[in-house]
């Protein structure tokens, strides 16, 4: 194992943390985002089970905290030296009377932030209201600053280097969408289908293989696809449905996603009416998506679409895509939505992700792309017609 990139590009990518934290007169950092610890120094293990963090600071590398049986990934996966890993021991792994982050407070006083400005993530999924708390209650004097999302903006803009990993997880998840046209059936149980998707996912193809996708490989079949994110079960696909299929290819943690839909033999006429507007309306937003414009005009245009077709879309059609760990794969920022005022930027790299849930069926399309010099180019290429088998 290696980290993903060069020591360069981690190094460029601390100091576009450090700057950001400077403007807001941060002295230190806790990044509890496994997606965060990963893009800012290559640290991959599945351990957000249990208490971790990257403490940042101005002056000395990241340093990793975390439980001791976890602390071999740091070497097998960072360019960080011994000094950056401080372990916790067993004894503070899931127990009801010591937490492991009454540790780590004491790792933080010890290095002299008792009374600094400490940065933290609010709002991620593995850093608890309990585990600050602990930080809270055992590092004297400091003073708390809610920072969340900080490195998530710092991650909006890719690197060509980060493009190219992107490149190759469209072509990842182009392999898995071929899989279940070749294999979706009526009849065939839907279980089966994934095995057979995911086999693909990991297995890649003869150049790299992939990871485990940030968001679960989705089927919505028949009524299922009334609703956004149904789990795949055991039942067989039936003659008739409509099935749309939400999908992902990962390499080296960063994440492309593609949708599309399937219609089991006979389908009514509105779900290739349907499918037409949201092609059209997909075609608007591709043509709207470059540097200078707002995100919300990427959903404007969207809805001139809608409008005309009479249809009504309530979500938000995409949002910022790349490094994650499940559950999600989104960074948590740009939001193509009609309030979001950021201003897109070259590198870019955007989930635009269409559907129409319908009373008893429901169809998608998506698309990853990433915002070039002049427009936009889509990562994933793969024929965008409803699927008939008949």
């Amino acid at each position: 194992m290696a980290p993903a990139f060069t020591q360069n590009e981690y190094e460029a990518r601390l100091s576009k943390v450090r700057r950001s934290m400077a403007e807001r007169d941060i002295d230190a950092m806790v990044v509890g985002d496994p997606s965060n610890m990963n893009w800012l120094t290559g640290f991959d293990a599945w351990s957000m089970y249990v208490p971790q963090i990257m403490f940042i600071t101005h002056d000395k590398d990241p340093i990793w905290m975390g439980r001791s049986m976890d602390a071999g990934a740091v070497a097998l996966t960072t360019y960080l030296k011994p000094e950056s890993v401080m372990p916790y021991p067993e004894t503070h792994v899931q127990q009801a009377h010591a937490h492991a982050m009454d540790l780590v407070a004491g790792f933080i006083s010890n290095l002299g932030y008792t009374g600094k400005r400490i940065g933290y993530e609010s709002d991620t999924y593995f850093f608890s209201p309990k585990a600050l708390s602990c930080l809270q209650a055992g590092v004297a004097n400091a003073h708390w600053v809610d920072a969340d999302l900080l490195l998530n903006w710092c991650r909006v803009v890719k690197s060509d280097a980060e493009v190219q990993m992107m490149s190759q997880a469209a072509r990842l998840v182009e392999g898995a969408m071929q899989v279940a046209y070749e294999n979706i059936a009526p009849g065939v149980r839907q279980c089966d289908l994934m095995a057979k998707i995911l086999a693909k996912q990991v297995g890649g193809n003869e150049e790299f293989g992939g990871d485990l996708t940030a968001l679960s490989p989705l089927i919505l079949a028949g009524k299922a696809a009334t609703t956004a994110h149904p789990m795949w079960t055991d039942e067989p696909f039936e003659d008739g449905q409509t099935v749309a299929l939400e999908l992902g290819g990962t390499r080296k943690r960063y994440n492309a996603g593609l949708a599309r839909t399937v219609q089991l033999g006979k389908g009514s006429q509105s779900v290739f009416d349907t499918a037409d507007a949201v092609q059209e309306g997909l075609h608007a937003v591709l043509n709207t998506l470059k540097p200078g414009v707002q995100a919300g005009d990427a959903q404007r245009a969207w809805q001139s679409v809608l409008d005309k077709h009479g249809l009504v879309k309530e979500s938000r059609i995409g949002y910022s895509i790349g490094l994650g760990y499940s559950p999600d794969w989104g960074e948590h920022t740009v939001s193509l939505r009609a309030d979001d005022t950021t201003v897109l930027e070259p590198n870019m790299t955007l989930h635009v992700m269409l559907g129409m849930w319908m009373d008893d069926w429901g169809m998608e399309l998506s698309e990853t792309v990433v915002i070039t010099d002049s427009g936009v180019n889509c990562l994933t290429q793969f024929e965008r017609d409803v699927m008939v088998v008949s």
